[in-house]
């Protein structure tokens, strides 16, 4: 195999564990919010304990980038390729740091009845969960149109987030019997709009990518 043609191999495998990585965390997601609602104790120490896998894969991802940047001593855009897929490894990764947080939440509030019902939370996780879809498409892709689009997608976790955490601390004061459980759901509420955030990051290196430049798509 000449150069070149491992040289795309590898990247491509690159390409590969990034879906990968992003298939897990998504799945982590959607199961941790199933959790919430379902008060799914066992089910929330199943995605604590699986975060693992999604830790070895990043640690793969960045393995492989810098034997590619060793070995090939890439330029130009083809080092920019290999650069923005650790950085969205490491995005990647810490959204499923945050399915794991809202897992813990969810044990914290035990078998409390939820003191509401979490369409809204169901609602910015549906959209975060397709950011992160869309943003490793847009990376595969090499589409800042569809980046773009990810980003601009944020605002509305932004608005959710803020109605929600409004709803939240307005019940604070006659419920403070569910104050712990307010709390949890507070946090899981900033989770998730980080989760948007880190998503919206990732639009940022598809970007800086195509276009040689830093933008800021989270103002």
């Amino acid at each position: 195999m000449v150069v070149r043609e491992k040289f795309e191999y590898d990247l491509k495998n690159l390409r590969e564990k990034l879906v990968e990585i992003g298939n897990l965390t998504e799945i982590a997601l959607s199961r941790a919010i199933h959790a919430l609602e379902n008060k799914d104790i066992e089910q929330a120490l199943e995605i604590i304990e699986d975060d693992n896998k999604v830790d070895d894969l990043d640690e793969e991802i960045n393995d492989l980038a810098i034997l590619l940047i060793a070995k090939q001593q890439p330029v130009a855009i083809d080092l920019r390729r290999i650069i923005v897929a650790i950085k969205i490894s490491n995005d990647i990764e810490r959204m499923a740091d945050f399915a794991v947080n809202i897992a813990k939440s969810t044990i914290r509030i035990g078998d409390q009845p939820l003191i509401k019902p979490i369409n809204h939370i169901k609602k910015m996780h549906a959209i975060a969960s397709e950011m992160l879809t869309l943003s490793i498409k847009a990376f595969n892709e090499e589409d800042v149109v569809l980046a773009k689009k990810v980003a601009d997608m944020d605002d509305q976790v932004d608005e959710l987030y803020g109605e929600t955490i409004r709803e939240l601390l307005d019940m604070m004061p006659n419920q403070k019997e569910f104050s712990q459980q307010i709390t949890q759901l507070s946090f899981i509420c900033r989770y998730i709009e980080r989760t948007a955030d880190h998503a919206t990051n990732i639009s940022e290196s598809i970007l800086y990518l195509v276009k040689g430049k830093h933008y800021d798509l989270n103002t």
